[in-house]
């Protein structure tokens, strides 16, 4: 018997239905090991992490081990990105494994599963160390800098290397829509009345009427008479053609931000849906940034245009990918291209209708359009010259347009619609002169730039090569769960406590900067290639970072708890004593007032953290330990620290 450890459950039914009774498939739920919540768990100069069981990995190893015994040959099919590689690592260390065979598949298809498993190979360790420095620059960014900036603030705030960067764009994007003011400018527009289909041209302010450093024509007496012209006279006009190309297939990034905007989809709930559709072999892995199909896929994309009456390019299309992208895999796109519907709920089904249309349209012809451009002139009162511009065009061949839902951006728009399919522009003669049936001034005013929703977040992330596909998501979870940001009708509306977050950390802490924080990402894939090492990445971090906390201690006093300046206004209160000037500005100043006993009260006071709240109600729903005194809102850091323990005691014990 053969042993298959994956990471999901939810494959074990699918894979075990292509493999058969020669395979035993058994599921790791994910990591099984990770750094401790109670430490950093990792120092100079050696930069290795200190790993732990979680208590479910110490379950599933057990039982794992179990199957093991049974087994003539064990294979590792966690998922095929550098998280999977980590994760099949770190079970090979747990279990002992010696030289395990690795196998990855895209898709969970026969074919795909099948060749698979005849061609394993070992598991690529650079890949494993790419996963590792991220993990190991995230610790020491949370575990280092969050305690120092929360210090100086008197309050619990949390740093992060990724997610601080992304508070920090919704933050400058509100401030700048803050201090934005209004210009309001004019411009005129004449129509012209041709066989019964009015058209219009534009006035041409450029560069007659605005320069480049003045881009808004703010004179509105003048633009009206503009708009009172009666004759013009045609300067040229051409005409031409015009294509328009599908979008290609999708990449985790664009899938999350077209499902926000069509669907209604957070990124979270996304990845869910396509980890489902993944799961139940309806679409290829869903975590990649190759936005391509698979050369195998393009004569069944064929052979189903055909079914519906398309037409499909000659050559395959093909897009370049991003630097640094992991190509390895294809874009997301359906397994079983004939199949019409797929998922088991409204979100899965939604998904998988989105991403096969898309993924068709990649490989349509393009849509045609016939454009006309048209050049007029006329005098303005004053003598000046006036141009005015005609621009129409008609789609002459819908193309890849024919799957309306396809032709769908993922991106957010800007409210500006392109209205030149509906000016019918007609076939001018150069010299002729035609009446105007009617001018009119156009009012614009400037609008502030747009807040930033999570599908616009994302593509930012992405277009400062921020980030990668598997982190995104959490990206958005991590800054609206910590109360960094508000979603308010689908806009992140950064709150008090970000703002203060990025003031302390903008300017001080070289990963706020987005060039570092790009760079970092470059080394990581450097990493990931075997083009650059993990400890000199990683130390090369850290005593940056050593020296930005010492600038920061030095610079920025720190500020009292509420629990400190609530103790020194009680002991001034019970002695009767004045408290000085400055002192509940100063946790050292307070500190000092209190004494050493009343300051130790004070800290032990200390409210616990998320992790703690979160970890112990794990062990509180599990009957583990008795919910502490306070649990949760009042609930200190030290006692959280002894449940815990106590919790971890018993476990050993056993």
């Amino acid at each position: 018997m053969k042993l298959l450890i994956i990471e999901s459950p939810g494959k074990v039914k699918k894979l075990s239905a292509i493999l058969g009774d020669e395979y035993e498939i058994v599921a790791s739920i994910g990591h099984v090991r990770d750094l401790p919540t109670n430490e950093i768990a990792v120092s100079a100069p050696d930069f290795r992490p200190k790993y732990v069981l979680s208590e479910r990995g110490a379950a599933v190893i057990e039982r794992i081990k179990r199957r093991i015994t049974f087994a003539d040959e064990v294979l590792l099919a966690t998922d095929p990105d550098r998280e999977g590689e980590s994760i099949g690592w770190h079970l090979k260390e747990v279990l002992g494994l010696v030289s395990p065979k690795r196998v990855t598949f895209n898709s969970i298809t026969r074919e795909a599963v099948l060749s698979a498993v005849l061609a394993p190979h070992s598991i690529d360790v650079r890949l494993v160390a790419a996963q590792e420095a991220r993990r190991v620059l995230d610790r020491l960014v949370g575990y280092l800098v969050s305690p120092e900036i929360s210090n100086r603030h008197g309050e619990k705030l949390s740093a992060g290397r990724v997610q601080s960067v992304a508070v920090r764009i919704l933050v400058e994007r509100e401030r700048e829509i803050k201090h934005f003011r209004k210009t309001i400018h004019y411009g005129a527009e004449l129509i012209f009345d041709k066989a019964t289909k009015p058209w219009s041209a534009k006035w041409m302010l450029k560069p007659d009427f605005v320069k480049d450093d003045a881009t808004y024509f703010m004179d509105q007496s003048y633009a009206e008479s503009v708009a009172r012209c009666t004759h013009v006279r045609v300067l040229s006009c051409q005409s031409g053609e015009t294509r328009r190309a599908p979008y290609p297939p999708f990449i985790t990034s664009t899938l999350q931000q077209a499902a926000s905007v069509l669907l209604g989809l957070n990124p979270e709930n996304t990845m869910a849906a396509a980890q489902a559709l993944y799961e139940q072999g309806f679409i290829t892995y869903h975590r990649t940034d190759n936005p391509n199909i698979a050369d195998e896929d393009m004569p069944l994309i064929r052979l189903e245009a055909e079914k519906i009456g398309l037409e499909t390019t000659v050559q395959q299309r093909r897009w370049p990918a991003k630097e640094g992208a992991q190509t390895g895999h294809p874009g997301v796109t359906p397994t079983h291209w004939d199949m019409l519907a797929a998922g088991e709920t409204e979100p899965q089904r939604l998904l998988y209708q989105m991403i096969r249309l898309r993924s068709i349209a990649s490989q349509l012809v393009d849509a045609r359009y016939a454009v006309r451009v048209a050049t007029l002139s006329s005098r303005a009162a004053d003598g000046r010259s006036l141009k005015f511009e005609a621009r129409g065009r008609v789609l002459t061949d819908p193309g890849w347009l024919k799957l309306k839902s396809a032709s769908a951006d993922d991106e957010e728009t800007d409210g500006e619609e392109d209205n030149d399919e509906d000016n019918p522009v007609p076939d001018l003669s150069v010299g002729s002169e035609i009446a105007v049936s009617q001018g009119k001034l156009t009012t614009s005013e400037t609008k502030p730039a747009k807040r930033y929703t999570e599908a616009s977040l994302i593509k930012k992330l992405e277009s400062e090569g921020i980030g990668r596909p598997s982190t995104y998501a959490a990206i958005m979870s991590t800054i609206i769960k910590r109360d960094y940001a508000k979603v308010r009708q689908k806009m992140l509306i950064p709150t008090e406590k970000g703002c203060t977050v990025v003031d302390i950390l903008a300017g001080r802490f070289g990963f706020m900067d987005l060039d570092f924080t790009r760079k970092v990402e470059a080394e990581l894939d450097l990493i990931a290639s075997g083009r650059q090492l993990y400890k000199p990445t990683v130390a090369a971090f850290y005593q940056k970072l050593q020296a930005e906390l010492l600038a920061l201690t030095q610079s920025m006093p720190a500020k009292p708890s509420k629990n400190m300046v609530l103790a020194v206004q009680s002991k001034a209160r019970r002695e009767g004593l004045s408290v000085p000037d400055g002192v509940l500005a100063s946790a050292v100043a307070c500190r000092h007032f209190l004494g050493p006993m009343e300051n130790h009260d004070a800290q032990r006071s200390r409210p616990a953290s998320d992790k703690q709240i979160a970890l112990l109600q794990k062990y509180i729903d599990a009957g583990k330990v008795a919910a502490p005194k306070g649990f949760p809102e009042n609930l200190s850091a030290v006692d959280a620290s002894n449940a815990i323990e106590t919790v971890i005691k018993q476990a050993k014990r056993k």
